[in-house]
């Protein structure tokens, strides 16, 4: 292969689904004394460092299962991250902790030489940057984004980003990381549903510019006075997230970014949402999201042609309207659907009998993989949309809905599919736009006018919008939901208002874990062409998904409680993990003579089925199933809701095609 092609070939093969499926526990470190809540591999990934409860950092060798260096970091509380920085020749490691602080400790003389104590609240992420060699940044639980400047001989940070000026005083940032491929984007992590990318460059032209203006002052990034440049922060949002919102803080379910990181090439960005599930966000080919309502005067007649608009990126046959969604007027003229080769239409028959089975799970990933290899087949996209409207587990109504748009945008004139959306829509809250989706459905297909699905949704949603009136005066008179304050001490101001109405929507959406206990939970990409995603649950057990396809392929018992920590190799098959065990765990693909893995969860959908039902469970009852006691309603029943749907639905959305 030569010097040439090797590197090349390394990263496309050192992690396969081969080596997936023989993943395995190699090794454990012994060191600590307290949680393991943090990991971080050099850039060559011969030394693994790890922060922990103990406030001690060590250094391992972990291709030899050997402690190098072993230290206290001065800090008084919690470990929360540990960065080496780069171009230091691994010699600085910077930690940031529960005690506010950020320390600056040099490896070699196993010395503390830079102690910052700048911040008000928990240090969360520190997170470095090739480009900026003496550079890093911190997010922690005062809603501040700092940057320090090593070459500075100064012990004090600077304001970077102020998310207190935009959301209010509650506020907090709990991750940041930056695009490894242009150094100049940040992403940060906060409470709530969105993500927020800035770009570091636009905000220190806009306050270099500010500081030759005579109200410029004090030495700081940061003008309170003023926000930051128009185009500097683009933000990213899970669509169904801003609308569930103020039902998730009725039940006390928390939303929060525990985790944020780019892929190896720096075009996605993937979100582990706490009290939700995991999403990836394309950077490249974005999206708005499928149920965001804009104000009148932003959807002038102009705009719609030829019966269709482009509203989300798609051409989608909806026409996206201040008052909800209309089909396409008449019969569109539909391009014939191509055949399915033999081998998808097995898998299309296999998922279809899976649904027959009522094993939801199984037919939305057979669907998923029948869709990667054949993205342009309207009755794939809606048959995964009925499983999806079955299984009933957070978000899938809008992965639902998104479905049905995409089937709709390959056939106009798929029935199911049209009937599907007015259901999704009332599912999701969207009683109107429901309303006015079934009216056109009727107009469009008249044959199915008075079919009993049609009647029984018909029933559902004038009952909603009789019993909730008041609420739909409130929406109608009060702009968008999307940007509804949450009833908290919260000022939401105008910029940040602008920049959520703004938001994009997610591309891909990983379930199966869950994350309500800890807010340190990670989830990265596996492989240098992010092939696989991982992520820790509260369950003990991480998870490992197919990028593409979303599906689930793999879990694994990785702590005795709660796994929070995975940090992939940058060039290995080989996986560093941690949690509330006082250990690092090391896994890679075992040899095919070991036939015996005790580590490996067999029972994948089980296992996610019990994570859904606690992640909606009351809080109590998670309290008191993590203290050992079996709660009757976390295990039994449906996860968020009951599986019961409407035994009128007649032919319209009932089987698959």
């Amino acid at each position: 292969l030569q010097e040439r092609g090797a590197l090349g070939f390394e990263r496309h093969y050192h992690v396969t689904d081969p080596f997936i499926r023989r993943l395995g526990l190699e090794a454990e470190l012994q060191g600590h004394s307290g949680c393991v809540n943090c990991l971080e591999w050099n850039e060559k990934g011969d030394l693994l460092a790890s922060g922990s409860d103990d406030q001690h950092t060590i250094v391992w060798d972990p291709l030899h299962h050997k402690k190098l260096l072993s230290m206290h970091t001065g800090h008084t509380a919690n470990i929360f991250s540990v960065k080496f920085l780069p171009h230091s020749g691994d010699r600085i490691l910077i930690t940031g902790a529960a005690d506010s602080k950020v320390h600056v400790h040099d490896l070699t003389v196993k010395e503390t030489v830079h102690m910052f104590g700048d911040h008000t609240n928990r240090v969360k992420r520190i997170a470095t940057a090739p480009m900026w060699p003496n550079t890093f940044w911190s997010a922690a639980e005062d809603g501040l984004i700092r940057q320090y400047d090593l070459r500075e001989n100064s012990k004090r940070s600077e304001v970077l980003i102020d998310l207190t000026e935009y959301c209010g005083q509650l506020v907090e940032a709990k991750c940041l990381t930056v695009n490894p491929q242009d150094n100049n984007y940040l992403a940060v992590g906060a409470s709530g549903p969105f993500v927020r990318l800035y770009d570091i460059r636009m905000i220190h032209n806009h306050r270099k510019s500010m500081k030759q203006s005579p109200s410029a002052g004090v030495h700081t990034f940061c003008d309170r006075q003023k926000p930051l440049p128009d185009g500097a922060a683009q933000y990213y949002v899970a669509g169904h997230l801003p609308v569930k919102l103020p039902d998730y803080n009725n039940r006390l379910r928390v939303l929060v970014a525990t985790y944020v990181t780019f892929s190896p090439d720096g075009t996605e960005l993937l979100v582990n949402m706490g009290g939700e599930q995991v999403y990836l966000f394309d950077l490249t080919y974005k999206q708005r999201p499928y149920t965001f309502l804009l104000p009148k005067k932003c959807h002038p007649s102009g705009e719609v042609q030829n019966g269709k608009t482009s509203t989300n990126g798609v051409s989608n046959g909806i026409h996206l309207h201040s008052n909800g969604f209309r089909l396409a007027e008449g019969r569109a003229h539909v391009s014939p659907q191509v055949e399915l080769p033999p081998y998808l239409e097995r898998i299309k028959q296999q998922a279809n009998e899976a649904f027959a089975c009522q094993l939801w799970t199984q037919a939305i990933q057979l669907y998923s993989k029948a869709v990667q290899k054949a993205p342009n087949n309207a009755m794939l996209y809606g048959n995964r949309a009925a499983a999806y409207m079955k299984r009933k587990w957070d978000g899938d109504h809008y992965d639902a809905l998104r479905d049905c748009l995409k089937a709709i945008s390959l056939n106009p004139c798929h029935l199911k599919a049209h009937f599907r959306l007015a259901r999704c829509l009332f599912e999701l809250k969207y009683v109107a736009e429901a309303l006015e989706c079934l009216d056109d459905f009727k107009g469009k297909f008249p044959e199915q006018a008075h079919s009993s699905a049609c009647d029984a949704l018909d029933r559902d949603i004038n009952a909603a919008l009789f019993s909730k009136s008041d609420n739909a005066e409130d929406k109608k008179g009060g702009g968008p939901i999307r940007l509804r304050a949450t009833g908290r001490k919260d000022s939401i101001s105008e910029d940040e208002m602008v920049l959520r109405e703004r938001s994009y929507d997610y591309k891909f959406r990983y379930c199966g874990h869950c994350n309500t206990t800890t807010d340190i939970k990670e989830a990265n990409f596996f492989g240098s062409n992010a092939q696989y995603i991982v992520s820790g649950s509260d369950d003990g057990s991480f998870f490992i998904w197919e990028k593409e396809t979303t599906n689930l392929v793999r879990v694994l018992q990785g702590d005795e409680s709660i796994v929070n920590c995975l940090q992939p190799h940058p060039s290995y098959c080989f996986l560093a993990t941690s949690g509330i065990d006082p250990v690092v765990r090391l896994w890679n693909p075992r040899p095919e003579s070991e036939t015996l893995n005790g580590r490996v969860v067999v029972d994948m959908e089980g296992a996610s089925q019990a994570n859904q039902r606690r992640m909606n469970a009351d809080p109590l009852e998670v309290m008191l199933l993590n203290m050992g006691y079996r709660i009757t309603g976390l295990t039994s029943g449906g996860a968020g809701g009951s599986d019961d749907e409407d035994s009128s639905e007649g032919q319209v959305q009932c089987r698959p095609s």
